[in-house]
């Protein structure tokens, strides 16, 4: 029974219950890529779902499908109720003889490889189909969609702002079959710091910031032990800097909740630790306000939905995260103040750029020689007076560029102004060297396309404007500058409380 159940987590080649396929409500996508992986996309998108919204990813485990993983687990009611899309990838026999994503294997679970890779691509279709929010993308699994969860989250930091495994495994556990099978069973004991390392060597030199992790773990799980869950918590909190010691704890529905706050007070990592559950994704069925699923092989019925309480981690019903009275939102920038401007390295000759219209706002050394700095401009008036912001970042998107304004260690800063850094709000000369309210106060890492989001920071005007400036620590000696566009593909996240 034992190496049955081992079986369904690693797909090799034991018989195994596949459930009916119920594809009614689901689309299935081509077309999304290079697709490496070699894995299928479906798709669930509420009728009338407007841009801007979150987009949640969620991976079956072994011996299922996108079909037996969306109402089954509550996902597609959350996401009808509080305005989401979904992506659910689908692995194929073809890679996996129990349908297992393949998260032993080292060449899918590398950034730019195998079905990590895919699962980014399809990210992107989603992204560029329906216009999700680039800074709420989240990805949730279970079991060896679990393990594929913290994959995801090691190798694109940059494109998920948090996860939940349910039942899964740290991040790198394991490089091949012989090795996953230890892992699930009795468990790999690294320190913190050595899972931390293993997230951080995923994406070499990345400087933003870090997922947000819910861990689920069954107590009486005999596939995946429940030292996993200890250790996917020693990975994370490793990452965020922040020690094993729940900052608070309590019950939900009977079962222990702890979270984890990072140096700001944040809540960064929380677990679960459902008492007497074997190996399944949580739900509660029935038609209350808490509860949601099908009970079903591996979905199991504990009189708790984990997808209502993860949704609610990552503020997809508008109250934020854990905490009480967390609110956020994301505002795209103001076009029409939004520019750049170029000057001299120390400065002199300040005067406004002329491409913005047809690139973007530029920032780093032009072909010209002058150096760029670029304006964004942001009316956050919405957040309430008197309000405590809890952290703020802003996300930008990639158009064009030329050579490396991050070599030889060099830093892209973000100033921030609660109002207008020069005279007015619109990009002026004077914005160039106008001094800042929080200078220097978070850092956007190297990026060559798509988007990217900046350190925290909590400088934000709750009366009117907000200016962030973009600015390199160190003038480039040679030609090295990117273009990010303004708009609706720049935007600023705000919580507060």
């Amino acid at each position: 029974m034992l190496l049955a159940l081992l079986a369904t987590l690693l797909g090799t080649g034991w018989t195994a219950f596949a459930p009916t396929a119920r594809a009614a409500s689901l689309t299935e996508v081509t077309g999304f890529g290079t697709n490496p992986g070699a894995l299928r996309m479906f798709r669930y998108v509420p009728d009338g779902l407007p841009a801007g919204r979150p987009l949640v990813v969620a991976m079956h485990g072994c011996t299922q499908s996108a079909a037996a993983f969306d109402a089954e687990t509550g996902w597609t009611a959350w996401a009808d109720r509080w305005g989401f899309a979904l992506l659910l990838p689908q692995q194929q026999s073809a890679n996996n003889l129990n349908s297992c994503f393949n998260w032993f294997e080292p060449a899918d679970i590398r950034r730019g490889s195998g079905e990590a890779l895919s699962i980014k691509q399809m990210t992107d279709r989603m992204r560029s189909d329906l216009g999700s929010d680039p800074a709420r993308v989240h990805a949730t699994g279970l079991s060896a969609g679990a393990a594929m969860t913290n994959v995801v989250l090691a190798a694109y930091p940059d494109v998920f702002a948090s996860g939940a495994p349910v039942a899964g495994l740290p991040y790198a556990c394991a490089t091949s079959v012989a090795a996953a099978y230890t892992c699930m069973s009795p468990g790999t004991d690294l320190s913190p710091s050595a899972w931390g390392d293993k997230v951080r060597a995923a994406h070499p030199g990345y400087t933003g910031p870090w997922p947000t992790v819910s861990v689920w773990q069954g107590t009486s799980d005999s596939t995946v032990v429940p030292a996993n869950m200890r250790e996917t918590v020693e990975q994370w909190t490793g990452v965020h800097g922040t020690d094993t010691t729940p900052d608070a704890t309590d019950t939900v529905a009977g079962y222990p909740h702890a979270v984890y706050h990072d140096s700001a007070g944040r809540p960064v990592v929380e677990t679960y630790s459902i008492t007497g559950m074997g190996h399944g994704q949580p739900v509660d069925p029935g038609s209350g306000a808490e509860q949601c699923g099908t009970a079903g092989a591996y979905i199991l019925d504990v009189n708790l939905c984990a997808s209502y309480r993860i949704g609610r981690f990552w503020g997809l019903d508008g109250a934020g995260t854990p905490g009480g009275g967390t609110k956020s939102v994301v505002l795209p920038s103001r076009a029409a103040d939004d520019g750049y401007v170029k000057a001299s390295a120390t400065g002199g000759g300040a005067a406004v750029g002329t491409l913005e219209s047809s690139y973007g706002v530029a920032v780093g050394r032009g072909a010209d020689g002058l150096h760029n700095r670029a304006l964004l401009s942001f009316d956050t008036s919405s957040v309430p007076d008197g309000a405590t912001v809890r952290r703020a970042f802003v996300t930008v998107t990639h158009a064009s560029g030329s050579g490396d304004p991050w070599a030889a260690g060099n830093r892209m800063l973000v100033d921030v102004g609660s109002g207008c850094f020069g005279a007015g709000c619109a990009t002026g000369a004077d914005d160039w060297s106008a001094p800042a309210s929080a200078s220097g106060v978070a850092e956007i890492g190297r990026f060559t396309s798509g988007a990217a989001t900046s350190g925290d920071f909590t400088a934000v005007n709750a009366t009117g404007t907000t200016q962030v400036r973009l600015r390199l620590a160190s003038a480039p000696a040679a030609t090295a500058y990117v273009f990010v566009k303004s708009g609706a593909a720049a935007t600023l996240t705000v919580e507060w409380e």
